[in-house]
């Protein structure tokens, strides 16, 4: 699959690289060729290619979008996206690791406003990145769960291959507006591990009998 990454830090390399290793054609999105978290991604895996946001979209069926959250504005203004799945990995983070947007609404629904012509879908958040670096459970017969949510069913579909393409369990929790509920588990993630020493490898999973 072709794919296009706006945003390349931690939790964008992580995906793109292993992606990159599943076989997927993965373009990162950056207006700054030379800007240092995409040298850094090309020094880590030569593979991946590099274009301007909007041809980078152009050449992609799917775009994860993981820029940092307060960058989300400047990364998608102007950008076209004709019906493509955007899959939101950014989080609205405060002061105190509280909710950016006082949990009025969520970040993804924001994202979806500032990019109306995509098909928004909220995924790979609710952990840090070092469980995207390396998804494997090993003592464990169960994936870890990878709640997602979107307004636009053949949208999740589309990212839930990708979700399951990393070693992860896709589970649908919804429509957009349940993106607020992901980001406050992400919260919760980040308030254990970061602040409570729980450790990184941290994650959920989805058990039925």
């Amino acid at each position: 699959m072709n794919i296009a990454f706006i945003g390349i830090g931690n939790v964008g390399f992580a995906l793109a690289n292993n992606l990159q290793k599943k076989g997927h054609h993965i373009v990162i999105g950056n207006e700054d060729l030379n800007s240092q978290s995409v040298k850094k991604a090309l020094q880590l895996n030569s593979e991946l290619k590099v274009n301007g946001i909007q041809d980078a979209v152009n050449l992609s069926e799917i775009v994860f979008l993981a820029t940092p959250y307060q960058a989300n504005e400047m990364a998608l203004k102007g950008i076209k996206f004709d019906g493509k799945t955007l899959v939101d990995c950014t989080n609205p983070v405060g002061a105190g690791i509280t909710h950016a947007l006082n949990s009025v609404r969520s970040g993804s629904e924001v994202v979806q406003e500032l990019a109306p012509d995509a098909k928004v879908v909220k995924a790979f958040t609710i952990y840090g990145f070092e469980n995207f670096i390396d998804s494997s459970f090993p003592n464990y017969n169960v994936k870890p769960a990878m709640l997602i949510c979107g307004n636009d069913m053949e949208a999740k579909n589309q990212a839930s291959v990708l979700v399951e393409d990393l070693g992860f369990a896709a589970i649908d929790t919804g429509n957009l507006s349940q993106a607020l509920h992901l980001e406050h588990m992400t919260l919760l993630w980040v308030k254990m591990v970061r602040m409570h020493g729980h450790n990184t490898n941290f994650v959920w999973a989805a058990l039925e009998k």
